[in-house]
């Protein structure tokens, strides 16, 4: 969305550190050659074992394995949460970095015939991306080489960023963290480091191996001799099955309209022929395997498009610029399906299934009308897609009711995977797996006209570089549950609820349930502080609708689980009064359980916490420090147990309202999270 300015296997005995960019590697050991059987696969969620992510997150039809748990004659990129660095980004925080000649290699855990490989290679050295090959093997022969390109990676700079490693400050006149100054105002003016604020460095493609490989074949990837890529870095594959193509005889199929599955000509033209052909006959339409060029928006109204499946149909487009800017302000168009707009009456009765959109974003525009899928819609479903390289996955304009996104992976945004934005009631988010967007992965933001009555459920949201894995703006009686959200890099976190962008109110109940963080907590880098896991922000207005959390679960936070906060200038102003946490597990905290940095309370019940690095509650209140105690009331109701570095995480002394402001407490780095 529009954001504003905002105030491992077999290692040496004998480690050698080595300096790559921002990025600390760890010489690896190369496997003994005389092994006689191949390791285990090592199957992760998140890079966790599955047992601690039981029944929450997407069932995903892949088995996950970190590069750090491979075999490797490579080197491992050492853990780091700090933002603008590659290991920020990656899955767990780790990858493997081959060197030219170098490999890495997964033990098969199932039957496979498919892999997505997430990487990272080199930008070239005046921006816009580079190519750089990479060879699959199975059981020692060669099977294929992916080639990889960083086209899509790498932004730099302030928001809304540039594709430029060179650029001098976008917004001189805004206050910068890392001078702690506006530059514009400031004598002598500050220097920056180039390339300032790298960010988006993974990328990753899909494969189609050919033929079925067996549980316990050995699959390397080796960065060939004579790459181009200084280095390659592979942060994990996913192993799939993939079934045989979907076939729908008594349809509308795009070939019989001229629609080009090489990729060769536009196929947009003989979609539309389908469209139209399929409401005369009343058939759903049907687009065969292969790739298919769409360089524009494809209007969709009262129509069922399947694919073959999203390995096997593709809508490929280019981003195109336009003459002169459109009415709602794009200079590109691009491949994307939408619906007519909300104040046309919008579009009914659309259900896109089976295919992937591939689309060509490689800078954040915000008024660019370049989404997999935009536009309103009712009655209507997405499922089964693979969307990847447009600006965001779904963006959906209300007001509109009854839609359902499901089933799909979304990947590679500049912006968000999916946003309710405006105005949408009695819609479901379920089951979708999303990684690595330029902002809030899963949104509803009530800008102007509440959102009701959603529900976002059973989720993955991993590495959002920007903004949060779930974020609600306003809205009334909706619900964000069972999800796992894992690895947020910076300026967000894990589950966040806000009073901002121009949001409506909170009314009625925001239910947060059976959630889980891992690794969330990030810094802010305009605050100059670490966020909660789950943060609740009072900035537009205060925050009175009741917010229940329950049976949330926040493991490995970088900083703090929970956080409630306002900004300084509104300090005085708003409040978050009616905020109820029970059931909730945190384990491991670099500082507090909670943090309050604004008016109001909360309760808490049955709220278990370990491995806590500071004070349990840091309590800063409105920061006026009243002989009275802090302007923010936590209610002890029972059952909230365990401790930390300085004894019971609620102690006694801290109730109800004790200041204990630490503006920025030390971290703890906390222990990995385990069985609790």
């Amino acid at each position: 969305m529009t954001r504003p300015p905002f105030r491992p296997h077999r290692l040496l005995s004998g480690i050698v550190a080595v300096t790559l960019a921002t990025t600390t590697l760890v010489a690896v050991a190369s496997p003994a050659s005389a092994d006689p059987a191949p390791p285990p696969a090592v199957v992760t969620r998140a890079a966790l074992d599955p047992a601690l992510v039981a029944g929450r997150g997407a069932d995903v039809p892949f088995l996950e394995q970190e590069a750090e748990n491979g075999v490797t004659d490579g080197a491992l990129v050492a853990a780091d949460r700090t933002a603008y660095t590659l290991a920020a980004e990656a899955s767990g925080r780790k990858a493997v970095s081959l060197a030219p000649g170098q490999y890495v290699e997964f033990t098969l855990p199932e039957a496979t015939n498919a892999i997505t490989v997430r990487y990272s290679i080199p930008d070239a050295a005046a921006g816009g991306g580079g190519t750089a090959p990479l060879q699959i093997g199975v059981g020692g022969k060669k099977v294929k080489t992916l080639t990889l390109t960083s086209a899509y990676a790498y932004l730099y700079n302030q928001y809304p960023f540039t594709n430029d490693p060179a650029a001098g400050l976008l917004h001189p006149d805004w206050w910068v963290t890392e001078c702690a100054c506006v530059p514009a105002f400031t004598t002598p003016a500050p220097t920056f480091e180039t390339p300032f604020r790298p960010m988006k460095y993974f990328d990753e493609e899909r494969l189609l191996l050919g033929r079925t490989y067996k549980a316990g074949e050995v699959l390397r990837l080796t960065a060939p001799v004579g790459t181009p890529a200084a280095s390659t870095v592979i942060d994990l594959i996913d192993t799939e099955l993939v079934g045989r193509p979907h076939v729908r005889l008594a349809a509308s199929n795009v070939l019989l309209f001229g629609a080009d599955p090489s990729g060769g000509k536009d196929s947009a033209p003989a979609i539309e022929k389908a469209i139209a052909a399929a409401k005369k006959l009343k058939l759903k339409v049907y687009i065969p395997p292969g790739t298919y060029r769409v360089d524009r928006h494809i209007l969709v109204d009262d129509v069922t498009i399947e694919g073959a499946g999203s390995w096997y149909t593709k809508i490929k487009g280019r981003e195109v610029a336009l003459a002169s800017p459109s009415p709602d302000g794009s200079v590109h168009t691009g491949v994307g399906f939408y619906g007519r707009d909300a104040a046309a009456g919008g579009s009914r009765n659309v259900h896109l299934s089976g295919f992937a959109i591939e689309g060509d974003v490689r800078e954040r525009i915000d008024t660019d009308q370049v989404n997999g899928i935009g536009g309103a819609f009712s009655d209507s479903s997405f499922s089964r897609l693979h969307i990847q390289h447009t600006k965001v996955g779904i963006w959906l304009d209300g007001p509109m009711e009854r839609v359902t996104v499901r089933d799909n992976i979304i990947v590679d945004q500049i912006a968000d995977a999916v946003n309710f934005h405006r105005g949408i009631t009695n819609s479901t988010v379920s089951n979708n797996f999303v990684r690595n967007t330029g902002d809030d992965g899963l949104a509803m933001w009530s800008e102007g006209t509440a959102n009701a009555g959603n529900t976002f459920e059973r989720n993955t949201v991993q590495s959002p570089t920007l903004a949060n894995g779930i974020a609600v703006y306003g809205g009334t009686d909706n619900t964000v549950s069972g999800n796992l959200v894992a690895d947020p890099v910076r300026e967000g976190s894990g589950l966040h609820a806000g009073s901002r962008f121009g949001a409506t109110a909170f009314e009625g109940t925001l239910a947060f349930t059976d959630n889980t963080t891992v690794r969330a907590g990030t810094y802010e880098l305009n605050w100059n502080i670490g966020l909660g896991a789950i943060w609740i922000f009072a900035l537009d207005r205060s925050i009175e609708g009741a917010i229940r959390v329950t049976g949330d679960h926040y493991l490995d936070n970088t900083y703090n689980a929970i956080m409630m906060v306002s900004d300084w200038p509104v300090k005085d102003v708003v409040k978050i009064t009616d905020v109820a946490f029970a059931d909730v597990r945190v384990d491991g905290t670099g500082t507090s359980v909670l943090s309050a940095r604004v008016a109001g309370g909360a309760s808490f019940l049955n709220v278990d916490a370990r491995n806590v690095g500071a004070v349990g509650i840091n309590n800063c209140g409105s920061f006026n420090f009243l002989p009275s105690g802090s302007e923010f009331a936590v209610t002890d109701l029972g059952g909230n147990d365990g401790a930390g570095t300085t004894g019971p995480w609620m102690a006694a002394w801290e109730l109800p309202n004790t200041i204990t402001c630490d503006d920025r407490p030390p971290v703890v780095s906390p222990p990995p999270p385990s069985t609790w």
